[in-house]
């Protein structure tokens, strides 16, 4: 890092002497901690942030963009710089005014690039040292109260701890949260969510209180009562399905086995909003049973049921996600992930299995097949009430491990080709080509996974016979 500091240095040497500028944020906590520091390089300038990056990205042949145009920020990274700086102007007037406003003491500690003694007017320096986590101020979160998740997030990070007060400041203003932009705390949440532990972070979001304001129905299903089968109240077993979770991506090889290794790739896979399949699946986690509060009933006999959750679920997920703005595919996934969270566990009183039933298995929660199967075990593993069976999850875990293996074999296998083209078996028909021809192509290439069509012939002979059975009446 120091090499490519002092690239940065004097690149920005002509700006220098008449317009200071200070090293900030993580770079200076991991000086003071002796750490090697990361590839991102916070500065402040007294003075004009853009033309420091025009003058940073010239001598490095980096790129460079405006990084906010509330604060003024520009961002220069690529070429010849090794990592990425941001640059932003003084806020308030003077350093001292732009510390002040700044979220924890240390993070507030000034370097200038130029050498010389830190600036540390908050005691940012001992609370490096102490591991502490302090707000700079009391209106640090009424400011901006995405620093709530931000706390959460550095601790995780930094393993440093938030003080008492902080704790207290950030349980005190935890609802604020719903009052932030959501671009901006999608954006947190995002990070944290790549966190080593995100599991953690989300349990402690929850801690603080900040939790139920991202996502009110998970407050409403705080202290719920669920059935004998299930040893947490709603809330607690949605947090520890995501923390299950969690246990499943660090290492698969418990649950899984031998597929272990293909599954941990598939899940590491980029998915959408710069999270892997992996990460998009803790939020599946967290949403599965969201509509628990909504749903709940108890039948007259006194048993507690949560008819429709599951669709309801997959409902509410998708207005959270258009709320959120995140990418259509993302909000598919989470959805999805609501709406057929249950699919597996009612397959546990089918088996043994055929290969039609897997297929058909596969073919409902595609292309989700390895997260859901995921998720169906967390879900499992974190039902453990007085009435539940070790033996029903021992077969729960048995059957997800199979259709696991039965789906990396198929996917090896890659897609069979069609048996036969849609007008071909339209002309073979004597047909129009129409709507008609979707179901009983679906129908030909189930029979061709089992194995009872393999040609064009085959193919016309069961287009005539299902066509003429009540599959068709059934398709529509």
């Amino acid at each position: 890092m120091e090499a490519e500091l002092a690239q940065v240095r004097a690149a920005l040497a002509p700006l220098s002497g008449g317009a200071p500028i200070w090293i900030v944020g993580g770079t200076v906590r991991a000086a003071l901690r002796r750490e090697p520091a990361g590839g991102d390089t916070d500065l402040i300038i007294s003075g004009d942030a853009e033309e420091a990056a025009r003058t940073l990205a010239r001598a490095t042949g980096a790129d460079r963009f405006p990084l906010s145009t509330a604060f003024g920020a520009w961002r220069v990274s690529g070429g010849r710089l090794g990592l990425t700086v941001d640059i932003t102007p003084v806020q308030g007037g003077d350093l001292g005014a732009d510390l002040a406003r700044r979220d924890f003491t240390v993070n507030a500690v000034a370097v200038p690039l130029d050498g010389g003694a830190p600036v540390d007017l908050h005691g940012g320096i001992d609370d490096v040292g102490a591991g502490v986590l302090r707000t700079v101020g009391p209106d640090a979160f009424r400011n901006d109260p995405v620093r709530l998740l931000r706390l959460v997030r550095f601790a995780q990070q930094t393993g440093f701890r938030a003080d008492p007060g902080t704790r207290r400041l950030a349980g005190a203003e935890a609802g604020l949260v719903a009052e932030a932009t959501p671009e901006r705390l999608m954006e947190e949440l995002r990070r944290i969510l790549r966190l080593p532990d995100a599991a953690g972070a989300i349990v402690a979001l929850d801690e603080l209180g900040a939790l139920g304001a991202l996502v009110p129905a998970l407050d409403e299903a705080r202290g719920m009562e669920q059935n004998p089968y299930h040893h947490k109240d709603v809330l607690g077993h949605i947090l520890e399905v995501v923390v299950h979770t969690q246990e499943i991506l660090r290492d698969p090889e418990p649950v899984f086995r031998s597929q272990a290794g293909e599954v941990s790739a598939a899940l590491g896979q980029e998915l959408a909003d710069g999270l892997t399949r992996g990460q998009a699946l803790l939020l599946g986690a967290l949403f599965h049973d969201v509509a628990k509060p909504a749903t709940r009933a108890v039948q007259p006999g006194g048993r507690v049921t949560f008819f429709g959750h599951d669709r309801l679920g997959a409902e509410m997920s998708e207005e959270w996600c258009r709320r959120w703005k995140t990418s259509s595919r993302l909000r598919e996934f989470i959805s999805g992930c609501a709406a057929d969270h249950l699919v597996l566990g009612f397959m546990v009183h089918r088996q043994p299995l055929t290969l039609r039933q897997v297929h058909r298995y596969r073919r409902r929660i595609a292309p989700r097949e390895i997260e859901l199967t995921a998720l169906s075990v967390a879900d499992r593993l974190a039902t453990r009430g007085p009435r539940t069976r070790e033996s029903a999850i021992t077969r729960h875990l048995a059957l997800a491990r199979e259709l696991m293996a039965v789906h990396l074999e198929l996917e090896r296998r890659g897609p069979l080709p069609a048996a036969i083209a849609g007008d071909r078996l339209a002309e073979e028909l004597g047909r129009a080509t129409g709507p008609w021809l979707t179901p009983v192509l679906e129908a030909i290439a189930e029979e061709q996974v089992i194995g009872r069509v393999a040609s064009p012939e085959q193919a016309v002979r069961f287009a005539e016979r299902w066509l003429a059975s009540d599959s068709a009446d059934a398709a529509g």
